[in-house]
């Protein structure tokens, strides 16, 4: 049994000074306690009681490299050396704004923020001054950054927010502290379900600026879009006037280096990226149509950040890029095939321990849960997973040195490789048996 009193010591000693001991309250929720790194290389962390682990939380999905990737950290130390931010305009905002345009099949432009928040904020704003109406379509269980203006409850083992009905009249907040009059202009729809959008995007479209989603749910299970509903989405929003955001902070150059737009077929107005697109250094981006990019270009629309595209940024989104589209994009074979193989073999050992559950997988990213469902398609499905019983699987994973976020996301990296998914493997099996014995 691997200890952590190292870990549980720094966690008290941060509660002194530091706000809720962590920097972001979504890591506060790790059982027995949350982890204190100490450093990391490839797909191990290392944590300060000196236990290593095989990587799947992958700092939330930013790290699409692994940890400490060579090619990487030579680029951004390269561009630290010649100044970190300078405040004015350099090179590197050029050089990433053009791939940038090259690499999403959406983008005429873009506009570059330092996280998905921020340019989820920019995508709204800049939809909402293009059509002149303010309303904004979004969906249960899909996640678009914590503002006070679309963060809405998020029922999540690590989000800490009750579930919520898809019938309820009122939008619920995400968090104590927001305005009752932050999410007025919010209207929020069950996702997968094409009539119910059709009837409300036809009776509001004179109110509705912009319907975001995310292209894939992966937040809530990596639930797909049936056959057709993104598409349906397309047309309806074409026709209405209606901005459409696909919200890619997490599928952006994780599906395809297009992202799940690109993987898909699908050509949004607008599209927000971020996560892998900095390889852990804080960078988002917007990208688009460049009509709707001229209320920037004319000053009509404010778009400010004092970090925005600085250097370090730049050069991380840059370095980023050059090693996922390497020879013709290989990477994202070995990282797909590395995610069906981790994925195939949970479900193997679901049967081989008559557990109950469900992987839904895509790319290299999947959604594992325990539940009583042969599939799960639909956000109404997933929130009767075993939220809890998956959390204390997390837990026992750790002892089993691997590292996996409390709520069933896993992500694969460019560096995983087939001996980290048969020793994972082989830990779920152990895990399994542990959870069934109640041990």
């Amino acid at each position: 049994m691997r200890t952590y009193e190292k870990s549980r010591a720094k966690l008290a000693e941060a509660k002194q000074v530091l706000a809720g001991g962590v920097a972001s309250t979504l890591r506060g929720s790790m059982k027995p306690t949350p982890l204190y790194a100490e450093s990391s290389s490839g797909v191990i962390v290392r944590d300060v009681d000196g236990n290593e682990y095989i990587d799947y939380l992958l700092a939330y999905g930013p790290l699409i490299l692994g940890h400490a990737h060579p090619g990487f950290n030579e680029k951004v130390g390269r561009a630290m050396a010649k100044g970190i931010s300078y405040g004015l305009q350099h090179n590197g905002e050029i050089e990433l704004a053009r791939r940038l345009t090259e690499v999403l099949p959406c983008a005429d432009k873009v506009a570059l923020s330092g996280s998905g928040t921020e340019a989820v904020m920019l995508a709204l704003r800049l939809s909402r001054a293009y059509t002149g109406k303010r309303k904004v379509v979004r969906f249960h269980g899909h996640y678009h950054g914590w503002s006070d203006s679309i963060f809405t409850s998020f029922p999540s083992p690590d989000m800490m927010q009750k579930a919520t009905s898809a019938g309820e009249s009122s939008v619920p907040p995400g968090t104590k502290g927001q305005s009752e009059f932050s999410l007025q202009d919010v209207i929020l729809l069950p996702w997968n379900e094409p009539e119910t959008l059709e009837a409300t995007l036809r009776e509001h479209a004179g109110d509705i600026a912009a319907v975001i989603s995310e292209p894939v749910m992966c937040n809530s299970g990596c639930i797909l879009p049936k056959p057709g509903y993104l598409e349906k989405m397309r047309e309806l929003t074409r026709e209405l006037g209606i901005v459409l955001i696909l919200d890619e902070v997490i599928t952006g150059f994780r599906l395809s280096p297009g992202g799940a737009h690109g993987r898909f077929g699908i050509t949004p107005d607008l599209v927000t990226v971020g996560k892998a697109l900095g390889g852990g250094i804080a960078l988002s981006a917007v990208g688009g149509r460049r009509d709707i990019f001229e209320l920037i270009d004319s000053e009509q629309v404010s778009h400010l950040g004092t970090l925005n595209g600085n250097g370090v940024a730049t050069a991380a989104g840059l370095a980023v890029l050059e090693e996922l589209t390497a020879n013709g994009g290989a990477v994202y074979g070995t990282m797909e095939d590395n995610a069906i193989k981790l994925a195939g073999g949970i479900r193997d050992l679901f049967a081989k321990r008559g557990i109950r559950g469900v992987v839904n997988q895509i790319g290299p990213v999947f959604h594992m849960m325990f539940i009583d469902e042969d599939e799960v398609t639909h956000f109404d499905t997933f929130q009767k997973r075993d939220a809890a019983k998956y959390a204390k699987f997390a837990e026992y994973m750790l002892d089993e040195g691997v590292l996996v976020r409390p709520n069933g996301l896993w992500y694969i990296s460019a560096v995983h490789e087939p001996s980290h998914i048969e020793a994972t493997l082989a830990a779920i099996d152990r895990t399994f048996v542990r959870l069934t014995e109640g041990k």
